[in-house]
């Protein structure tokens, strides 16, 4: 899928812009791509100040600033997508970074932060509570101590041999 846009976009954004070269003339299709660049800069400035202060409020005021890092990070997704030359790319990037457009976008972004980060009851380990490559030891390979089956407070040395009991002690030097 990836390869696909980095193919399919580049096509997009050349048809779009001679599309508009061919409505408007190249020198204003020109103007047009440094003036949607010139006023991206400008929003990305106003919008990120905005989000930087309101993350700084939320962190002053002890709550947890979820809202605010999503409107940081699609204000810098939104900013990266505007770096490139082209209409497409630029008009996403505007509505990324835009106040009354960015909420619909948080929404998506905060449905596939937790379908990634979802912990689904027993998925594919064996046990419940824990996705697979998450939870205590983080699956097979870390050495005995370490795997499914081993919980915290094991008496067992972790590393090749020694299955006996650990001694606990001080070190005195």
């Amino acid at each position: 899928m990836l390869a696909a846009a980095f193919v399919l976009v580049p096509l997009a954004e050349i048809w779009v812009i001679l599309q508009v070269g061919q409505l408007v003339g190249p020198w204003w299709t020109i103007v047009l791509l440094v003036l949607d660049s010139l006023v991206g800069a400008w929003l990305i400035k106003r919008e990120g100040a905005r989000a930087w202060q309101a993350l700084r409020t939320a962190l002053q005021h002890g709550r947890m600033p979820a809202r605010e890092i999503a409107d940081g990070a699609l204000i810098l997704i939104g900013g990266t997508l505007m770096l490139s030359p082209g209409f497409v790319l630029d008009v996403a990037g505007i509505l990324l970074i835009l106040p009354f457009t960015r909420p619909v976008a948080r929404r998506l972004l905060t449905s596939v932060v937790e379908r990634r980060l979802l912990v689904v009851p027993g998925a594919g380990t064996g046990r419940a509570g824990f996705a697979p490559g998450f939870g205590p030891g983080f699956g097979p390979g870390f050495g005995p101590g370490f795997g499914p089956g081993s919980t915290p407070g094991d008496d067992r040395r972790p590393g090749p041999g020694g299955d006996g009991p650990v001694v606990r002690g001080d070190v005195i030097e």
